[in-house]
């Protein structure tokens, strides 16, 4: 069982797993069992979950894209059989990334649905301490989520709309999209909520963050037998995933991890480091709801008492009113 094997053995387990080799590669090349595997990384998933919310908190970060990347559990969801349980189906993984830092601040599995949308931007605001510039694709229950979880002059809120129409095609012909001269425009971006710059709004960041998931994790790997069975063990490989990601992995731009780029860790993380502290963690308390201070205008001098000119707080907590600037975008 994983709790009798040695630390070696099981930072080795660890290793292959977000390299992204299969259960079964992983069994073939440590010699542990697959039952051995699947309970491991059961531990240590959920020992990540606990990890992320002690320490991805009361982040400083203004710019931040979001994402979902498709996966599934044990059949496609257009094979579902009404006996089927819920959790089969689509699973898909919603990230929330720092653009300059390069931290996945906040992740959910779930269905692509309202729900489940909005408790990822729930998790995402709890953890942030400043007005945020946020970029979305357009999914329209994101409009809704971040309406809700952020205060009126609390976020500024770009959604990109790319377009794969297939009008203006010649009659009967059919393409993939993928090798397709791109449409024009093909990307066309607009404010969603208080006053992103347009200019910068982008998720092509979180879009190549979302290569990575499919490289590292076998799970997502299409056209491949290496699918989740069941839902857990996704949900567990995906906090494998971002605390690997978070504290282990140096980004080849920043030539450090994104934790330390953020500030919440003051070195590189080995593999034996993050399982034992994973496997050492304890339940805690989730991250609060703190009061989000509005961004210092470049080169603007800042009132008395610190905070930005042209930002006023709303009375009884309800957000911000600040002045709101044309975008050469627009």
């Amino acid at each position: 069982m994983a709790n009798v094997l040695p630390m070696a053995k099981r930072a080795d387990v660890v290793r292959h797993l977000v390299e992204g080799a299969s259960i079964r590669a992983t069994e073939r090349l440590t010699g542990v069992s697959k039952p051995t595997i699947l309970s491991l990384l059961l531990k240590v998933g959920l020992g990540c979950d606990r990890l992320h919310d002690r320490l991805v908190r009361d982040l400083d970060i203004r710019e931040i894209q979001c994402d979902e990347i498709w996966s599934y559990v044990q059949k496609k969801q257009a094979r579902l059989k009404d006996e089927d349980p819920p959790e089969f189906g689509d699973a898909y993984a919603f990230l929330a990334m720092a653009r300059a830092q390069k931290l996945m601040i906040a992740y959910r599995v779930g269905k692509r649905n309202e729900e489940n949308t909005r408790a990822f931007i729930r998790d995402l605001r709890i953890r942030l301490v400043t007005v945020p510039e946020i970029s979305t694709d357009g999914w329209q229950s994101y409009a809704d989520a971040i309406g809700q979880s952020f205060a009126p002059g609390s976020v500024d809120y770009a959604i990109i709309q790319k377009n794969y129409s297939r009008k203006g095609r010649p009659d009967g012909e059919r393409h993939d999209h993928r090798y397709e001269p791109p449409r024009d425009p093909f990307i066309t971006k607009s404010r969603g909520r208080g006053s992103p710059d347009l200019d910068r709004a982008s998720t092509s960041h979180i879009e190549r963050a979302n290569l990575t998931v499919r490289m590292q994790i076998r799970r997502f790997t299409r056209l491949c037998n290496g699918f989740s069975k069941k839902l857990e063990n996704h949900r567990a490989a995906v906090a494998l995933h971002v605390a690997w990601y978070n504290f282990c992995r140096v980004h080849e731009s920043l030539r450090v991890t994104p934790a330390m780029e953020a500030g919440i860790a003051d070195h590189i993380w080995s593999i034996e480091e993050l399982v034992e502290l994973a496997l050492s963690e304890p339940a805690g308390e989730r991250p609060r709801v703190k009061e989000l201070t509005p961004i210092k205008r470049p080169g603007g001098p800042d009132g008395p008492d610190g905070k930005p000119k042209g930002a006023r707080e709303l009375p009884n907590g309800r957000g911000w009113l600040r002045l709101v600037l044309p975008s050469s975008s627009s």
